[in-house]
């Protein structure tokens, strides 16, 4: 399998799931993840998958002080548009890959206490100017996060090329210089301008 080696550059991040230990996938119950993973998830890589990635890397890192673990499991998840509107359901899941939080469709918990349940915590229509607010269960912090995709703007040669593309209406070479540019775009959202806080805003909720 080969992928785009820059997705080695994007931030990665480990967590804490109790589940993952209780049940003996990991000793300790640390999971990383990495871009990769989800890009196998959704089967593709675009600009919606990776602000999704930093969107939730940047929220947890708000909600946990550095010297914590993010505990997956532990996060409730409103996304602000409808499960069926636009990009929602990719966004989500991501976000879900991240944290574990699902909806209905969710695990739902071991024994007559349903520990470790994972179901419900990812609900959809909250709406709003964010993309999705996260809030910890166990402190009741909670942030809003956006992503604001002017700040990585596609090359103006896309202009030309992305119409013909999605009407398979491209050469092979314009194909070839579609699937580049499309990943530049990737490129920037992820190692470029990764940390640049206009980009993925995260803002407190009171």
């Amino acid at each position: 399998m080969q992928l785009q080696p820059f997705f080695n550059q994007a931030p990665s991040i480990q967590l804490y799931d109790p589940l993952a230990q209780f049940l003996g996938a990991t000793p300790d119950g640390v999971l990383e993840y990495h871009y990769a993973d989800a890009v196998k998830l959704c089967g593709h890589s675009c600009p919606t998958v990776a602000s999704a990635w930093l969107m939730v890397i940047k929220a947890l890192a708000a909600l946990y002080s550095p010297d914590e673990l993010p505990e997956r499991g532990n996060i409730e998840i409103s996304m602000s548009g409808e499960r069926d509107a636009g990009v929602t359901g990719v966004i989500a899941s991501v976000a879900q890959l991240i944290t574990g939080a699902a909806p209905e469709t969710g695990f739902g918990g071991i024994g007559m206490a349903g520990r470790f349940a994972r179901r419900n915590l990812l609900a959809f229509g909250a709406g709003g100017d964010a993309d999705m607010t996260l809030r910890r269960r166990d402190t009741g912090k909670a942030v809003r996060v956006a992503f604001n995709g002017s700040v990585v703007p596609f090359a103006p040669e896309m202009r030309d090329i992305m119409p013909q593309a999605v009407a398979g209406m491209a050469s092979p070479e314009e194909l070839q210089r579609f699937g580049e540019l499309w990943q530049a775009r990737v490129h920037a959202i992820l190692v470029e301008q990764a940390d640049n806080p206009e980009m993925i805003v995260v803002e407190a909720v009171a």
